[in-house]
Parts: structure tokens; C-alpha cells; sequence
């Protein structure tokens, strides 16, 4: 697709492009940050509408059991499982990411604290989320036993970091800045070779990659909703644990609702059975009730069809940026082999937050990290060729003219 036209062409006969009618979608705006936050969903409105006018206005407290409240933490997850390759009771929509991060990994440590005492090391990348780091290295703190962050990087390839020293092995499915996608089978397979239980972040990949967890012989995996699945800012994130692991041991925070009968006001913890145990405090209601509008547009979608016009997306965004902005510095940083690539694009550039910024102002919305990344979300299910031919042809115009470099693209608020 080397012309504009092509590219329109390739929309009309997309069987995907219907589904960009469920969102709601900015006039003139090319969004390619679906990767950071999705869009809204038209049904979100209606839905909100009746949660909050009907449901509380009206219901109040009742609506814990007349409307279903109660049980939306395991109905979601659920339907979320379709999406992981994951079985019924499986998973539960709760909480954020970091939160359940800490909860797999405290799980997973006492799990290998009873069967293998002495292993002390857990293993990540050191281009991983930072929260993810982060929440390595508070619970190592507050465990005071002795346990280290291992890191793998090229200098320590994953490979050589994995011994019987290691519990651990916590690894983004699809790294949030370079869009590298792990072979998730093939590298739970070498970890639990050393009897390493693994926990995978999906953080960039549910909803935008096929998963089967069940089928990769994963132990534990988390990850947010308000990205590729169209949940709405802050939706609460989910966990899924592996039902070999899933009564082995309460994870820490022990809240009630994650008791088996909270509603007896006991004094003592007693852990619900299943994945329910996994749940923590009173659940965010509204949140999660907007999120299952994002969930159900997600279900009517073939992933193997998402996933090839995803490939299909950023092959033709590579492709364009090299012949029409070849000329510029701009440094491809995803891979280009399909097998190890997720759903965005990034590109180094010298001034890449102000290259940003003047996309921004000029209708294309991607997203900047350090360091120097531009980083271009592709959403299959609300994105044509045809906005890929327009988002490259407005970066070549702001990057020929240097319109960049004005000083209102060099100002940075609280969040870039």
C-alpha cells in the first residue's frame, strides 16, 4: 500500500472495520495511544447511566445483590478469561496492576519458600515497567529475608541469569517501551526447567496479542484493563492464577473480601477458596461496570484476526516512517520480526518529546518515554490504513518543516 487511495481501499475491505463504530472517536484526531489508554466506548455512556442513576440512585445499597455487584469481580473475569486463554474461575477483575503484582509475588515466594527454602533470587528485566521493579524491590525490603533482584539486560542474557537460585522469574509479556513480545510457552518452559515459577505482566498484550496462558503451562500473570480492552482511566486491573497454585497459600493482603464468608464478620481470616482469595477490599463498582462495555467489544473480535491486521498496521507504519522519513534521525527500536513484536511502534529520535508534541497538537496522538521514544499504539479494532498513511505523512511534515522545535513542544506538564 504505497498510495493513499490503496490504503482507503484496504479499509473497505477490512471485516475489522466495523467495530470503529463502537467507539467514540475525536473529530480530526488520529489516536495512536490506545496502548497507554483506549478510547471510550459509545455503550460506556449509557452504561454509566444506568449504574449510577438506576442502580445507586435508585436501588442504593440493594444493589449489591438485586444488580449483581457482589459477583462483578469474578463475572468480568470471567469474560476476561476468553481473551488470556484462561478456564472459568481463573481470574478476577480487582484492584490495580502493582497491587496484584504484589500479591502473585508474595504467593509465588511462599510457594518456593515450603518447597525450595534456599532460593532467594528473583529474576526480571531491566527494561521492564518500573512498577513492576518497584514492587520487586518494596516487597524485598519488607520481607527482610535476604532476597535479591537479579536483572537481565545484554550483558546478563535470560539464559544465564535462571539457576537454582532463583524463585522467580517476572518478565512484561510485551515490553511497554520497545513493543518485544517473549515466546510466553517457550520461556515458561526453560524457567520451570530450574523450577522457577513465573509471573507474566500483560499489561501491552491483553487484548492486542493472542494468549493462551493455560496452554504455556503459566504460573501467574497480571495486568491493567484501561488499555487495549477500553476500560476507562484507572479501570481496575486484573490477576489469573494457575488452578494448580490457586489454595496453596492466602496471598498477603488479606482483606475481606477475599474471606470465605465475609458477611459473618469474623475475627479471624478464613481465605475463600479459588482465585476469589486473590480479592482484597470493597471493589471500585462504576469502574468496574464501565469496563465490561470495553470487555464486550473485545469478545465479538476474532484475536487472530486482530492480531494479523495489527501486524498488518505496523508492518505498513514501519515501512512508510523509513520511505518518507528515511532522511531523519529516527531509530527503529520494535522488532521487525512478527513472532517478537506487539502492538506498537517506537522510534528513538534525539528530540522525541518535542516531535511528540507537535504530533499532538497537529491530531496525531501517540506518546513519549524516556529515553527519547516516541511510541505509537496500533488498535486494530478502531484504526484503518488509511490513519496510518495520514499519521506518517503528518510526522514527515512536522519533522521536514522542524516545526517541532517551537518552544511550546519543549514544555513538559506532570505527565508525558
Amino acid at each position: 500500500m504505497h498510495s493513499r487511495n490503496a490504503c482507503l481501499q484496504a479499509d473497505q475491505q477490512d471485516p475489522l472495520a466495523r467495530f470503529r463504530q463502537q467507539f467514540a472517536l475525536p473529530a480530526d484526531t488520529i489516536y495512536l495511544d490506545g496502548n497507554s489508554l483506549g478510547v471510550l466506548p459509545h455503550s460506556a455512556l449509557a452504561r454509566s447511566q444506568q449504574v449510577i442513576s438506576e442502580q445507586w440512585g435508585q436501588g442504593l445499597i440493594r444493589s449489591w445483590n438485586d444488580a449483581g455487584w457482589f459477583e462483578l469481580p469474578g463475572r468480568l473475569g470471567n469474560k476476561l478469561a476468553a481473551l488470556l486463554g484462561a478456564g472459568a474461575d481463573e481470574v478476577v477483575v480487582t484492584d490495580t496492576t502493582s497491587l496484584n503484582l504484589f500479591k502473585a509475588l508474595a504467593a509465588a515466594l511462599r510457594i518456593q519458600q515450603q518447597a525450595h527454602p534456599a532460593r532467594r533470587v528473583i529474576v526480571s528485566e531491566r527494561d521492564n515497567f518500573p512498577t513492576d521493579l518497584y514492587m520487586i524491590q518494596g516487597l524485598i525490603d519488607l520481607l527482610q529475608q535476604g532476597y535479591e533482584l537479579r536483572l537481565v539486560d545484554e550483558a546478563l542474557p535470560l539464559e544465564a541469569a535462571l539457576d537454582d537460585d532463583v524463585a522467580v522469574l517476572l518478565l512484561s509479556h510485551v515490553n511497554y517501551r520497545t513493543g518485544y513480545q517473549y515466546n510466553m510457552a517457550a520461556t515458561n518452559e526453560l524457567a520451570h526447567r530450574h523450577g522457577v515459577l513465573t509471573i507474566w505482566d500483560l499489561a501491552h498484550a491483553a487484548g492486542a496479542v493472542p494468549l493462551a496462558l493455560n496452554a504455556a503451562d503459566a504460573d501467574f500473570a497480571v495486568g491493567c484493563t484501561y488499555k487495549y480492552l477500553n476500560g476507562g482511566p484507572g479501570a481496575p486491573a486484573f490477576i489469573w492464577v494457575a488452578p494448580r497454585h490457586q489454595d496453596r497459600f492466602w496471598q498477603p493482603l488479606s482483606g475481606w473480601w477475599g474471606h470465605a464468608q465475609p458477611f459473618e464478620m469474623r475475627s479471624d481470616y478464613q481465605p475463600a477458596g479459588g482465585i476469589r482469595r486473590f480479592l482484597c477490599g470493597t471493589q471500585p463498582v462504576v469502574s468496574l461496570a464501565l469496563l465490561e462495555c470495553g470487555l464486550d467489544i473485545a469478545l465479538q473480535a476474532d484475536m487472530d484476526a486482530v492480531r494479523r491486521k495489527s501486524l498488518a498496521l505496523t508492518d505498513l507504519f514501519i515501512e512508510l516512517v523509513e520511505q518518507r522519513c528515511g532522511e531523519h534521525p529516527l531509530t527503529l527500536i520494535t522488532p521487525r520480526d512478527h513472532a517478537q513484536r506487539g502492538s506498537h511502534v517506537s522510534y528513538r529520535h534525539p528530540h522525541g518529546f518535542a516531535v511528540m508534541q507537535a504530533l499532538i497538537a497537529a491530531g496525531v496522538i501517540g506518546d513519549y518515554r524516556e529515553p527519547e521514544v516516541l511510541r505509537f499504539g496500533i488498535t486494530p479494532l478502531y484504526l484503518g490504513y488509511t490513519d496510518i498513511w495520514d499519521a506518517v505523512d503528518t510526522l514527515k511534515q512536522i519533522l521536514d518543516s522542524g516545526s517541532w522545535d517551537a518552544p511550546q513542544f519543549h514544555r513538559r506538564g506532570a505527565v508525558t
